[in-house]
C-alpha cells in the first residue's frame, strides 16, 4: 500500500487523521493535508522553522483554487497545527493569524417542481432495458436520484442504504452514518416506496439466488452503486431536458451549475414553497424539515428560506449573463 503522504510531516499527518477518526470525525481534513504535503515537497521544505506565517500566505496565493475552498483548506490546516502544538511537536501555530478571504456569494441551482419531474422522467428513459447487465444498475441510479429529489437525501446516503434500511410495510428508510454521524428514520412518499418494492422484486429475479449483496441499490452481484455512476446518470438527464450549464463566477457571486446536490436543495425549497402557498408559515416548518434532512445545525435549514424566491434569482442570473456590460 502506497504512503498517503511524502513530506517531512507525513508521520504527524497520519497520526492526526487517526486521532480525528478515533473521535468520530470524517476524513474531510484529508484534502487540506494532501495539498500541504504536496506543497512542502514541491518547495523542498524539510524543517518546522521554514513554516512561518509568510510561508502560508505564499501558499495561499499559489493555490489554484477558488477563495471559498482556500478558506476551507486554511481552516483544516489550522486545526492540524493546533494539534501539533497540543502534542508539543511545535511551539506555535503559524496559521493562527492568517485571515480568511472574503467568500463569494453562492446562488445554488434550484429545480422547480416541474423541472424535477422532467428530470426524473428523463432518467427513467435512460434505463437500458434490453441489456440485463445494465438494467439493474440503471434502475438503481434512477431510484437514487428519486430519493435525492423526493426525500432530500445527500448523494452518499442512498448509496449506503442496506436492504434492512427499507421497510416497505411502514414506507420508511433508515439513514445511517450520515455526514454528521447522525442516524435518522424518515417516511418516504408512496410512489417512491412502490418503486423501491418493484425494484426489489426485479432484483430478486435478476441476481443469482446465492448472491448476498447487502446493499439496497446495486450495480451487480456483490456491489453497490458508485457515486460516479449516479452523477453520470444525472448529468445525462440534465442535458436531455436542456438545463445543462457550467458554473459561472460574476463579480463576487458564484452561480452554481446543476449537480445531484441541487436536488436536495430543490426538495427543501419546493417543500417550503408548498407550505407558503397553502397559507402556512414556512418558518414554523423548519424544525421538522431540519430533522428530516439530517441537518446538524438549525441555521443550515434557515438558509433555505432565502431561496424561496429562486425563480426570481434565476431571472437575475440570466440578466447578468446576457447583459454584463450594462452593470
Amino acid at each position: 500500500m502506497a504512503k498517503s503522504f511524502e513530506s517531512f510531516l507525513a508521520p504527524q499527518m497520519e497520526k492526526y487523521l487517526e486521532y480525528r477518526g478515533s473521535l468520530g470525525y470524517s476524513g474531510k481534513a484529508m484534502d487540506g493535508l494532501r495539498l500541504l504535503d504536496r506543497y512542502l515537497v514541491t518547495k523542498n521544505v524539510t524543517t518546522l522553522k521554514m513554516l512561518t506565517p509568510l510561508f502560508f500566505l505564499r501558499m495561499r496565493t499559489d493555490l489554484a483554487i477558488n477563495q471559498n475552498t482556500i478558506n476551507g483548506v486554511i481552516y483544516a490546516l489550522r486545526g492540524f497545527f493546533h494539534y501539533l502544538v497540543r502534542i508539543e511537536f511545535c511551539q506555535h501555530n503559524p496559521l493562527a493569524g492568517i485571515p480568511r478571504f472574503k467568500e463569494n456569494n453562492i446562488i445554488p441551482f434550484i429545480f422547480s417542481e416541474q423541472e424535477t419531474k422532467h428530470l426524473l422522467e428523463a432518467a427513467w428513459r435512460q434505463v437500458r432495458r434490453e441489456n440485463q447487465n445494465f438494467f439493474l444498475k440503471d434502475m438503481g441510479c434512477c431510484l437514487a436520484l428519486q430519493l435525492l429529489a423526493r426525500c432530500g437525501l445527500r448523494i452518499s446516503e442512498p448509496l449506503r442504504l442496506k436492504l434492512r434500511d427499507f421497510r416497505a410495510d411502514e414506507r420508511t428508510i433508515s439513514i445511517r452514518e450520515t455526514k454528521f454521524r447522525k442516524d435518522r428514520l424518515i417516511p418516504i412518499p408512496v410512489d417512491v416506496a412502490r418503486h423501491l418494492a418493484d425494484y426489489l422484486c426485479l432484483r430478486s429475479a435478476l441476481l443469482p439466488a446465492d448472491n448476498h449483496n447487502p446493499y439496497l441499490l446495486v450495480s451487480g452481484p456483490g456491489k453497490g452503486l458508485y457515486n460516479a455512476q449516479v452523477r453520470n446518470f444525472f448529468h445525462q438527464a440534465v442535458r436531455e431536458i436542456g438545463l445543462a450549464q457550467p458554473k459561472r463566477i460574476i463579480g463576487n457571486t458564484n452561480i452554481s451549475a446543476p449537480t445531484p446536490h441541487s436536488l436536495r436543495h430543490s426538495f427543501a425549497v419546493n417543500t417550503l414553497r408548498r407550505i407558503k402557498k397553502r397559507g402556512d408559515s414556512p418558518q414554523n416548518a423548519l424544525p421538522v424539515l431540519a430533522v428530516y434532512m439530517g441537518h446538524k445545525k438549525y441555521i443550515y435549514t434557515i438558509y433555505y428560506l432565502k431561496l424561496i424566491d429562486a425563480d426570481q434569482r434565476r431571472n437575475l442570473v440570466d440578466f447578468i449573463t446576457s447583459y454584463p456590460s450594462r452593470l
